[in-house]
C-alpha cells in the first residue's frame, strides 16, 4: 500500500512549510538525499492518521535513515 506524505520545510525567514503531498517512494528517496532527517515533521493520513510527528518516532523511517546514513546512526 502506498501512502502520500507530507513534511515541514524551512522556508525563507525561517517560516516553515508543509510540502506533499508526495508518494511513499519519492519520501524515501528524500529520506537518502537527507533531505528529511529524523528531526523533520512528516504526517501521512495513512501511516500517522494525519497527525505530524518527528521521523525519528517512525520505526519504518528511521530504520530507513539509519540504513542510507550509517555515519550518523543515533542521529
Amino acid at each position: 500500500m502506498s501512502a502520500d506524505w507530507f513534511f515541514m520545510k524551512k522556508g525563507f525567514f525561517g517560516k516553515s512549510k508543509a510540502v506533499g503531498p508526495i508518494g511513499e517512494s519519492d519520501f524515501l528517496h528524500k529520506i537518502e538525499k537527507g533531505e528529511i532527517s529524523p528531526e523533520t515533521m512528516v504526517s501521512s493520513t495513512s501511516k500517522t492518521h494525519g497527525h505530524w510527528m518527528h521521523l525519528k518516532e517512525i520505526r519504518a523511517g528511521l530504520k530507513h535513515w539509519e540504513k542510507t546514513h550509517p555515519s550518523t546512526n543515533g542521529a
